[in-house]
């Protein structure tokens, strides 16, 4: 009896073990998304608020290194005036409102000319604190409020959404809905692509209108914390329009001149206990280019005794298994890859893929043309990589994956959905995903994160 039990157990592993030997990577999920388009939501949907030149299109966004400053960003679309911002701590009175005043710039693009867009930046303020603030006057006037991030320190919680490709579809409305109602939010990381705009005759700016519109209810109330995409490049020289990113830098200011960076696309902030590098996919990344200058400066700031959480953030993903945007950000990873592996980075997030998927913790350091080695291995010191682009743009669904599932890729799915990392302390860090056809308590896809510098243990042994 004891002889046959051996045997049988003997042919159980023998039988795992074959079937480990052909899996090459991780999940690939079964659940199949009804394959409809996804259809831009009428110009009807989004009105601009009741009253002559009333103040729309608000958004926030940190406005400086640490997180006691603001950038506060509405439109007034027939006059620059009001251009006022007040503001008052929650416990205060009525007689403690303070007042910034905002810059004021417009532009024109091709057969379109901007309203008139405000950015105001409010320093100073407390951590861990809410804030009341109102724009207009008289009829028009509007109020909102937001919270300041705490002190930035290694074992402070925070929660991240983190969004991408959204649009301004039916599709993402479920997105942005179903984000909107997760009540752990306290700012969300926007991994690029905006309104799509672009994907209309002449790059028809009424939708960057309509689009911050759409978002205002989130974005007035919670910082986020802005990448440029592909679709944020608005590069048109058929119709005369020779300046890439125009309308979403005169839209969508980032605090990066206290990160003491160049340009707008690529900068890095302080919140809570994360420390946050934005990276432009679409930008000169080469060596010795002002982006790469600055990135290999940037990472002897980091103090993981401060800030013990690093994540990256940009654009077009390094490591992907959708026959969608394969390889586009290879080059990129060739030029960084060695520097996050060296630096420890936690997480690095991406969109521009219209899916889903996670990475394990794999490098391509050894590529080298003289050894031929150039299949990604597990690295305990890399990042993980995830892609959301799945927020529901016109463009629609990816959904043909590159087969079989290679061993860098952890789990992946052809849904539109939404992230969330919830920092718990220095060395753990819960991350969900959320498909928009679930409920919001429920997670397609779900890890215990360990930090990089302070617990360096490989997630997938410890599951």
């Amino acid at each position: 009896m004891a002889a046959i039990s051996q045997f049988i157990a003997l042919l159980l592993l023998a039988l795992l073990l074959s079937v480990a030997d052909v899996c090459n990577g991780g999940i690939t999920s079964k659940y199949t998304r009804k394959p409809e388009a996804s259809v831009d939501m009428p110009v009807e949907a989004f009105p601009p608020p009741p009253g002559f030149n009333a103040p729309e299109q608000v958004h926030i966004t940190q406005g400086d290194r640490h997180g006691r400053g603001i950038i506060i960003s509405w439109v007034t679309p027939r006059s620059p005036h009001p251009n006022v911002v007040r503001y008052w701590a929650e416990d205060s009175d009525e007689n403690q409102k303070q007042k910034a005043h905002s810059r004021i710039t417009t532009y024109k693009y091709y057969n379109y000319t901007s309203g008139f867009i405000h950015h105001a930046t409010i320093d100073e303020l407390e951590y861990d604190t809410k804030y009341f603030y109102e724009l207009g006057s008289g009829n028009t006037k509007r109020g909102f409020s937001f919270r300041t991030p705490p002190k930035p320190g290694p074992d402070v919680p925070y929660t991240f959404g983190i969004i991408g490709d959204l649009g301004q579809t039916y599709d993402s409305n479920k997105t942005f809905e179903h984000y909107f109602t997760n009540p752990k939010g306290q700012a969300v990381l926007f991994v690029g692509d905006l309104s799509y705009a672009d994907n209309h005759p002449y790059h028809d700016n009424r939708k960057w209108d309509t689009w911050a519109r759409f978002v205002e209810k989130s974005t007035a109330y919670q910082p986020w914390i802005w990448t440029a995409g592909n679709h944020e490049m608005d590069f048109a020289p058929e119709i005369g329009e020779n300046t890439p990113f125009k309308p979403y830098t005169h839209r969508y200011h980032v605090p990066y001149k206290t990160s003491q960076s160049s340009s707008p696309l690529w900068y890095s902030i302080k919140r809570a206990s994360a420390y946050i590098i934005v990276l432009s996919s679409y930008s000169a990344y080469g060596t010795y280019t002002p982006q790469y200058q600055w990135l290999e400066n940037e990472f002897l700031k980091v103090k993981r005794d401060e800030t013990p959480w690093l994540i990256v953030m940009l654009h077009s993903p390094w490591y992907n298994s959708y026959d969608y945007h394969y390889m586009e950000g290879e080059s990129m990873r060739v030029m960084f890859e060695s520097w996050f592996v060296q630096n420890k980075v936690d997480l690095v997030l991406s969109g521009h893929v219209h899916a889903y998927e996670r990475s394990e913790r794999v490098s391509n350091v050894r590529y080298n043309i003289t050894n031929g080695l150039s299949t990604p291995i597990r690295d305990v010191n890399a990042p993980i990589y995830i892609t959301v682009g799945d927020g529901g743009n016109i463009e629609g669904l990816a959904n043909r994956f590159t087969e079989p599932q290679p061993s860098y890729s952890a789990y992946r799915e052809a849904s539109f959905g939404h992230a969330m990392l919830e920092i718990k302390n220095r060395t753990h860090a819960y991350y969900t995903w959320h498909r928009n056809e679930d409920h919001e308590p429920v997670a397609a896809d779900s890890l215990w994160i360990y930090n990089r510098y302070w617990f360096p243990q490989d997630e997938a042994s410890s599951q």
